[in-house]
């Protein structure tokens, strides 16, 4: 299946979950990290449920801190 990150596709196995995303980036664990689904955060607790499915937008937000 194809879904979309921060605007660029990217092609998942079926079943594959926010969490699946996350871990593959180095996330897992990390402060400062949201996760949006078609617009909506996921609890960084509910990634390992959250489900993906074909065509969905997916953003992930990193803060920085600055001065």
């Amino acid at each position: 299946m194809e879904i979309m990150v921060n605007g660029q596709p990217l092609a998942l196995a079926p079943g594959s979950t926010v969490a699946d995303i996350a871990e593959a980036r180095g996330l897992v664990g990390k402060g400062g990290v949201a996760i949006a689904v078609n617009g909506a955060v996921v609890r960084q607790a509910d990634w390992p449920g959250r489900r993906l499915e074909e065509g969905d937008k997916v953003v992930i937000l990193t803060a920085v801190q600055g001065g």
